[in-house]
């Protein structure tokens, strides 16, 4: 059932819909107890408060419960009653960005985003009404109401079961913020009988200082980590709030309130509108002190890392790239991760084959092709953190017959037998690139398989870059590789990381940038690129950027950084609105073909080889392609982006306007208090 607020606000039937966990595995270990079953006797099919309320186990149930409803970042499964950021038929964020193209025309990001039409008639991609938010909301504020009446539960566990509660409120609130800004704050449960409400939308100020208001009544009552030191703070309570998550979600929301979209001397539109006078989608002014609000948000998490430990970045057991690789994959998915702050999961594991989790077989499907551009490639460095310029080396990379011994564009080929990966490690562990290996163990980072053949005419790609096919693997020439990974991913843990240590780091570097700390904030970025191997960003970066005495270089190369630290994670949108980035919005992005290149006996000439190595040639013993010429393309599925037509006006208001998202016109009909975001 496709709940919106204003029918939660009138829910009086039960709390069937929100006690009963949703049919898959929860974000927490407890056993939870699915639809009437909810109760061992429910002859109506409807459970009361008091019910609820008046057994410590089962208000543990509905809490477990709530942490079912939390927002997880891959569109998984088509079916009814998930969220709709869950529907492979919506689509993710980030394929919104300049760092993907998803190719597949029955998505809302392909209708409604890429050929422009989205209203206020449609959905986002995270929906103010079909994400599950309000009934988080909700039964967050039942029990908030009723917990201090349950017989047999501890003083302590009411005041960690508030506290948890307290954190799934505010992230699920701040799911929206980023999408629609200021948000109607719901303070209490309703009864059913009122006949109206009065729930307008809060100001950006009052929105956030909500959030921060939950989150520090929650932090003293959390655990530090479920680091297995005592019985009660056991790995078994992984993906439940703790007192990092907390602060890691404080410095997250306090960095985008203090960001150029909400804190700046003018409004991002063009000030008219109620929802711009009413400052629901602004401050009304820039204030420096809004930084170091988040700043000293972030100084106070890491100060507790540091007294308390347990936190670190996973680090590589050697120096090789694919060492590297391993630290950072395991970072993110591996269920054991110091670096995780706060995870959610869906299902036990991914069996590629099996429907119901449908991300990876529709990856490879090609339904579910976010395919990486041209764009997003170049952001990655050299393997040494060089600043990958394609202007500068493009004449070795690029074109037949040029120093073709330097054909490196991600791998060096010393001989016939020899590959030496060549770029950032974050690179291939973001996307599939030719020549990658298609598997890793995940035990000891080795690389194994065939290699990927994205050349036109390969084994894994055939002809269908040429024509950009639309249901296929790789019509960039790329293939998306995070939470995709290959067969060694099907017996891990599906989680999504909500909040990294990674993430954090680079929200202190930018807190100190824009606070006038600099060398601070170099040093922040560089503990991040050190994990992956490497060097200081200051010797790295753009040579046209000053990011020691610039800040406005500074935060560009930071903004680099996060997308290829931070890929599939909503970073890049989040960025693109946060420092209201239309260019991004604007320009045509591109793919890239790739040529297998053979030497003809006769003449010495390099010729094209449109031809698979899988096959009859390996098959013979003949030694893998190594030579290759590139060209790029631009991106013609659809044949644009509706607002690369404004490439060369991005500030245009009908630009502007897609910042944030429009809310639904059936919510503001209802009379009870949203109004519009600008532009729509």
């Amino acid at each position: 059932m496709n709940m919106n607020i204003y029918r939660i606000m009138k829910q009086t039937a039960g709390l069937a819909s929100f006690c009963a966990a949703v049919a898959l595995a929860t974000s927490c270990t407890d056993d939870i107890a699915v639809g009437d079953g909810f109760v061992d006797s429910s002859p109506s099919g409807t459970v009361s408060a008091d019910t609820v309320f008046g057994n410590a186990e089962y208000t543990k149930q509905f809490l477990t419960g709530i942490y079912a409803l939390q927002y997880y970042g891959l569109p998984y499964q088509n079916q009814s009653g998930v969220a709709h950021s869950h529907n492979h038929y919506n689509g993710k964020l980030d394929a919104v960005t300049d760092c993907y193209q998803l190719h597949w025309a029955s998505t809302q990001v392909y209708n409604d985003y890429y050929l422009g039409a989205l209203s206020a008639n449609s959905s986002g991609l995270i929906s103010f009404t079909g994400d599950k938010v309000w009934e988080v909301v909700r039964s967050v504020n039942l029990l908030l109401e009723n917990i201090d009446d349950v017989p047999g539960l501890s003083e302590d566990l009411k005041k960690r079961y508030v506290a948890e509660a307290k954190c799934l409120m505010a992230s699920r609130y701040f799911d929206l913020l980023p999408i629609y800004g200021g948000l109607p704050l719901i303070k209490n449960a309703f009864t059913g009988a009122e006949t109206s409400f009065n729930l307008p939308r809060a100001t950006i100020e009052e929105t956030v200082d909500y959030l921060v208001q939950l989150l520090d009544e929650a932090i003293p009552d959390l655990p530090w980590a479920w680091n297995g030191e005592t019985s009660e703070t056991n790995s078994t309570q992984v993906g439940r709030w703790t007192a990092a998550g907390a602060m890691g979600l404080k410095a997250k929301i306090l960095t985008f309130a203090a960001s150029p979209i909400f804190n700046s001397e003018q409004p991002y539109y063009d000030g008219s509108s109620e929802a711009e006078q009413q400052k629901c989608v602004w401050y009304g002014n820039y204030d420096v002190a809004r930084w170091q609000r988040a700043l000293k948000a972030c100084e106070d998490f890491f100060k507790r890392v540091e007294s308390d430990g347990y936190y670190a970045l996973m680090q590589a057991n050697g120096t090789t790239c694919n060492d590297y690789r391993l630290a950072y994959r395991l970072g993110y998915l591996y269920q054991g991760s110091t670096e995780i702050l706060h995870q959610t999961r869906v299902r036990d594991y991914d069996n590629w084959a099996n429907g119901y989790y449908a991300w990876s077989n529709w990856v490879n499907l090609g339904r579910n092709s976010y395919c990486p551009t041209y764009e997003y490639m170049e952001m990655f460095p050299w393997n040494d953190g060089t600043y990958f310029d394609w202007k500068k080396d493009s004449v070795a990379i690029f074109g037949r017959g040029r120093n073709l011994n330097n054909a490196r564009l991600f791998y060096l080929y010393p001989d016939a037998t020899t590959k030496v990966p060549y770029r950032d490690p974050r690179l291939y562990e973001n996307m599939i690139v030719n020549g990658q290996d298609e598997t890793m163990n995940m035990q000891s980072g080795v690389t194994s398989g065939s290699e990927y053949e994205l050349w036109v005419g390969g084994e894994h790609v055939g002809t269908s870059v040429l024509e950009e096919a639309m249901v296929t693997k790789f019509p960039t020439g790329f293939g998306v590789m995070k939470y995709h990974c290959g067969t060694e991913y099907q017996r891990y843990p599906l989680q999504w990381c909500y909040l990294s240590l990674s993430e954090l780091y680079l929200f202190y570097a930018e807190c100190l940038a824009q606070t006038g700390n600099l060398t601070k904030a170099n040093q922040m970025v560089d503990v991040v690129r050190a994990r992956v191997g490497l060097g200081s960003l200051v010797s790295g970066c753009n040579p046209e950027h000053d990011v020691m005495n610039d800040k406005d270089d500074f935060i560009e190369e930071l903004l680099r950084e996060r997308a290829c630290e931070l890929g599939m994670t909503n970073a890049r949108y989040h960025d693109m609105v946060r420092y209201k980035r239309t260019d991004w919005m604007t320009k045509p992005l591109h793919g890239l073909l790739i040529y297998r290149l053979v030497q003809d006996a006769a003449t010495g000439t390099w010729l094209d080889n449109n031809k698979p190595f899988i096959g009859d040639e390996k098959n013979a013993g003949g030694t893998h392609p190594t030579k290759f010429r590139y060209e790029r393309f631009q991106l013609r599925q659809p044949e644009m982006r509706a607002l690369w037509r404004y490439k060369d006006d991005p500030n245009n208001l009908e630009v502007r306007k897609w910042l944030l998202a429009p809310l639904p016109a059936t919510e503001i009909n209802k009379g009870y208090g949203l109004v519009q975001n600008p532009g729509w």
